[in-house]
C-alpha cells in the first residue's frame, strides 16, 4: 500500500525525555511527556528486548491516521525511522534505520539495532514525519567471553488486566538497576469481561483482529509502557496468550463447534504476539538462548506449542514415554545446550512448574480453592497434569541429563501458578533428601492474576498458611510456598550464588500500590539447594 500521509494527516505527538545515567552497569532510566496525549502517533509506547552483545531489538507501533486503529486492517503504510544513541539528547547517534509498516502487520515496527557495543546502555526513539516517540532506554548483553561479577533481572508472570493494576511493573521500571526483565508467560489473557478493568474487546478473543486489539489494550497500560521504555524485556508465552491450558492441537478454553478451527486461532494469536512483542523468533519458534558472558546463559522455553494433550488428574498417562511437554526437537536443543554451555549458571525460563508437587489431603473448604489454583477439577487429583508433573518422562530425561553429565548450577525460573515457591529439584522426589537435588526452582507469583485468597473470597492469610504448611509437609523438597500475594521478583546472579527476592503488592486494586520485600532464597554455587536469606541482594 502506498504511503499516504502528510503534516495534516499524521496525528502530531512529540516526546520530551528526562533521563538518568547508568547506575552500577544497569540500564539508565527515562521518562517522557506527550505534547498531545489524546491520540498520539506512538500511543502504545516503545520497547526493547532480547539483547545480544552487539544488538538489541527495538519495537513500537504507529497510528499514522485516525482510522489506523489496532486490529482494524485500515490505514496507509508508513516508513518509521528509528535512532539509537549513547546520550539522551541524541547528539551521538550510533545506529539508525527505517522500517516500513502497515495494516498487514497492524502498524507495528520491529528493528534489530546492530553494530552496538557489549554491556552498554543506550537511548532510542522513533520518528514518523514530525512525530517523535517517547525515549526508551536499553542495554546490550555482555560479550560472550566476559567475566562478570554481577547480573540482575526482574522476573514476572501472569498479568491479568481485569483482575488488578500493574503496579508491579512500575516498581521494576523505577528500580534503575536491572539488566533485563524476564516475562515467563501469560503476558495477557484471552477472556472477556472483567471486574476491576474490563477487557477490550469485551468478548473472548479468537480472531487476529481480536488478539491485536487485546495486545493494544495491554500496551496502553501506563505501568507496562513505563516498564518497556525503561529496560529490555525477554519474554516467552504460556497458555493464555492463545487460550487456557493450550496444547499442540487444542486448548481447554477452545470449543471447535462454536469457536472454529483451533489451528487458525493459534496462528492468529502467534501472529499478533510476534507483531506486538519485542522477541526474536524464527517463523513460529519462540524458544531461544541468550548468553550473558561467562556468568549466565538463559534458555527460554516454549511449553505449549509442541506438547501432548494434558492427561487426566488420576491418569497413568503422566508416565507415558511417548507423551511430551517440549517436543523432541526442543528437548534435544535444551539438553545439548546444557551439556555444552560455556557459562557458569544455566538459567531456564520455564512457564510451568518443574518440581514435583503432590496435592495434600485437605478439608473441602481449603482443598477447593487449591485445586482451582492448580487448574484441577473439584473431584481432586494427586498431581497437576498441566505442569511437568503431567509429562514425567520428559522431566526424567532432562533431570537425568543434568545428573549424568555432572551439570551443576541450573536454575529453573517459573511462572503460571499465581503463587511463590522456592524448591530443590530432586532427581527422585520420592526418596528426597536421600536422592540428590540436581537443580533448583524459583517461582514468581502473579502480577495480578487471582490466587488462593481471591479465589476463596477471603482476606489474605486466612486459609493460605494452612495450605502452605500442608504443601511443604507433603513435598519435602518444597522449601517455601506462599499462595496469597501478588507482585514481582528480582533475580541476582553472581559467581558465588543466585538469589531470588520476592516483592509483594499491598493492594493489586490500587494502581499506586507500594511493594515491599517479602522473602529471599539463595542457591550457592555447586550446591543445587535453596536456602533462605534474611534480606534482598545488595545493590550491584
Amino acid at each position: 500500500m502506498a504511503e499516504v500521509f502528510d503534516r495534516r494527516s499524521v496525528l502530531r505527538a512529540s516526546g520530551v525525555a528526562a533521563a538518568g545515567v547508568a547506575v552500577g552497569g544497569a540500564v539508565a532510566t527515562a521518562s517522557s511527556v506527550w505534547a498531545e496525549p489524546d491520540e498520539p502517533v506512538f500511543a502504545h509506547g516503545v520497547a526493547s528486548g532480547d539483547p545480544l552483545p552487539d544488538a538489541v531489538l527495538l519495537w513500537t507501533r504507529v497510528t499514522p491516521t485516525p482510522e489506523s486503529t489496532p486490529g482494524s486492517g485500515q490505514g496507509p503504510s508508513a516508513t518509521v525511522i528509528w535512532e539509537i544513541a549513547t546520550d539522551a539528547a541524541f547528539a551521538n547517534i550510533v545506529s539508525s534505520g527505517g522500517v516500513t509498516t502497515g495494516p498487514d502487520r497492524d502498524h507495528t515496527v520491529k528493528a534489530d539495532a546492530t553494530g552496538l557495543a557489549p554491556a552498554t546502555s543506550y537511548f532510542y526513539r522513533f520518528r514518523l514525519a514530525d512525530a517523535v516517540s517517547a525515549v526508551g532506554t536499553t542495554r546490550t548483553a555482555p560479550a560472550a567471553d566476559a567475566a562478570l561479577a554481577h547480573l540482575r533481572f526482574g522476573v514476572v508472570s501472569c498479568s491479568n488486566l481485569p483482575q488488578g493494576h500493574f503496579a508491579a511493573y512500575r516498581y521494576l521500571a523505577e528500580r534503575g538497576d536491572l539488566d533485563a526483565v524476564l516475562h515467563l508467560g501469560d503476558y495477557l489473557y484471552e477472556g472477556g469481561g472483567g471486574a476491576i478493568r474490563p477487557h477490550e474487546p469485551a468478548h473472548e478473543i479468537i480472531t487476529l483482529a481480536d488478539y491485536r486489539q487485546r495486545h493494544a489494550q495491554y500496551k496502553g497500560d501506563e505501568h507496562l509502557r513505563r516498564l518497556h521504555a525503561a529496560v529490555p524485556v525477554i519474554a516467552t508465552w504460556d497458555d493464555h496468550e492463545v487460550a487456557n491450558d493450550a496444547w499442540s492441537g487444542g486448548a481447554e478454553n477452545h470449543q471447535p463447534d462454536t469457536e472454529g478451527d483451533y489451528a487458525a486461532r493459534k496462528a492468529a494469536a502467534h501472529q499478533a504476539y510476534f507483531e506486538w512483542m519485542p522477541v526474536r523468533n524464527e517463523a513460529d519458534r519462540v524458544y531461544r538462548r541468550l548468553r550473558f558472558g561467562l556468568l549466565a546463559e538463559l534458555n527460554m522455553l516454549d511449553l505449549r506449542s509442541y506438547r501432548s494433550q494434558q492427561a487426566k488428574p488420576f491418569d497413568d498417562d503422566v508416565d507415558d514415554p511417548n507423551r511430551t511437554i517440549t517436543g523432541a526437537e526442543q528437548l534435544a536443543w535444551l539438553r545439548d545446550g546444557l551439556v555444552g554451555s560455556g557459562s557458569q549458571w544455566k538459567l531456564i525460563g520455564n512457564s510451568v512448574m518443574m518440581a514435583p508437587v503432590l496435592v495434600p489431603p485437605l478439608p473441602g473448604d481449603l482443598l477447593g480453592p487449591l485445586l482451582e489454583l492448580l487448574g484441577l477439577p473439584r473431584d481432586g487429583g494427586v498431581v497437576n497434569p498441566d505442569q511437568w508433573d503431567g509429562y514425567a518422562a520428559d522431566r526424567r530425561r532432562l533431570l537425568d541429563t543434568l545428573a549424568d553429565n555432572g551439570i551443576r548450577d541450573t536454575v529453573f525460573l517459573t511462572g503460571d501458578i499465581h503463587s511463590s515457591w522456592a524448591c530443590d529439584v530432586p532427581r527422585d522426589a520420592g526418596t528426597y533428601p536421600l536422592s540428590e537435588s540436581v537443580a533448583v526452582e524459583f517461582v514468581a507469583t502473579s502480577v495480578t492474576s487471582d490466587n488462593i485468597d481471591d479465589i476463596a473470597g477471603v482476606p489474605p492469610r486466612t486459609i493460605g498458611p494452612v495450605i502452605e504448611s500442608a504443601l511443604t509437609t507433603l513435598n519435602r523438597h518444597v522449601k517455601w510456598v506462599e499462595v496469597d500475594s501478588h507482585g514481582a521478583c528480582v533475580l541476582d546472579v553472581t559467581p558465588a550464588a543466585v538469589q531470588m527476592d520476592w516483592y509483594f503488592l499491598a493492594n493489586k486494586e490500587d494502581p499506586a500500590s507500594a511493594l515491599s520485600h517479602a522473602r529471599s532464597y539463595r542457591v550457592r554455587a555447586g550446591t543445587q539447594k535453596v536456602r533462605r536469606v534474611g534480606s534482598p541482594a545488595a545493590a550491584g
